[in-house]
C-alpha cells in the first residue's frame, strides 16, 4: 500500500512511502487486540479502595450489655456489623489487578489495529516537523491545513518531541505518541493516525520483527 506525504500546509508533497504488509497488511487478530486493550484498562485500576471488617473496627471490646434480663436482643460489641459505625460485612480490600500480556501478543494487537486503519484509509503521512518553542497555535494551524481540526487524532512522532508534546496537550482531540511507545488503544480510540515521515521506519523496525 502506498500513501501520500503531505506538507504541514496540507499540500502533497510529490512523495510516497510505501507501507510494510507486515505490519499495516496483516489479517487483523481481534482476540489480541481485545487481550490488549482489556489488559491495559486492568493495568490502569489502582485497586486501593478498602474498608474495615468488625476486627478492623476501633472499640467494641466490651459486651455492650448482660445477656439476659435487659428485654433488649443480645449484643456482644457494638462494632457488629449490624450497627452503625460498626464493620463491613464482605468489603472491598486492596486488590493488585495487574495483568501481564506476551510481548508477541502485543506487537501481534498492534499490528492488527494498525492494518484496520490502513484498511479503512485513515492513516495520513505527514513531513518531519517540530517547533522552536512550544506553540499550540501553530499546532491547530497545521491540523487545520490538514482538515483533520475537527476529529480525533493520534499523532506519531518518530521520538519523544517535548515541543510537539507541550504544543498537543491542551488541545482535547490530539493525542501525541513516540513511534515505539503507542499501544494498541492508542491507535483504537483515534479516528486517524497522523504519522509523521520517519516515524514509518521506526514502527516497522519495533513491529516488524
Amino acid at each position: 500500500m502506498k500513501l501520500d506525504v503531505y506538507k504541514i500546509d496540507g499540500s502533497a508533497s510529490g512523495e510516497q512511502l510505501t507501507l510494510s504488509q507486515k505490519v499495516f497488511g496483516i489479517k487483523p487478530n481481534d482476540h489480541a487486540i481485545w487481550f490488549s486493550v482489556t489488559s491495559e484498562m486492568t493495568n490502569r485500576r489502582q485497586g486501593t479502595v478498602s474498608t474495615k471488617n468488625r476486627s478492623a473496627v476501633r472499640g467494641g471490646g466490651r459486651k455492650p450489655w448482660r445477656q439476659k434480663g435487659t428485654g433488649r436482643a443480645r449484643a456482644g460489641s457494638i462494632r457488629s456489623p449490624l450497627w452503625v459505625g460498626g464493620g463491613r460485612v464482605f468489603g472491598p480490600a486492596p486488590k493488585n489487578y495487574f495483568k501481564q500480556i506476551p510481548k508477541k501478543m502485543n506487537r501481534l494487537a498492534r499490528r492488527s489495529a494498525l492494518s484496520h486503519k490502513a484498511k479503512e484509509g485513515e492513516i495520513r503521512l505527514v513531513e518531519d516537523f517540530t517547533f522552536e518553542k512550544p506553540k499550540t497555535k501553530q499546532m491547530v494551524e497545521i491540523l487545520r491545513s490538514l482538515q483533520l481540526d475537527t476529529v480525533k487524532i493520534l499523532l506519531i512522532v518518530p521520538q519523544t518531541d517535548k515541543s510537539i508534546w507541550l504544543s498537543s496537550r491542551n488541545l482535547p482531540g490530539l493525542s501525541v505518541k513516540a513511534a515505539d511507545g503507542f499501544s494498541t488503544y492508542d491507535v483504537l480510540k483515534a479516528k486517524v493516525l497522523l504519522i509523521q515521515k520517519s516515524a514509518i521506519s521506526k514502527i516497522n523496525e519495533v513491529l516488524g520483527k
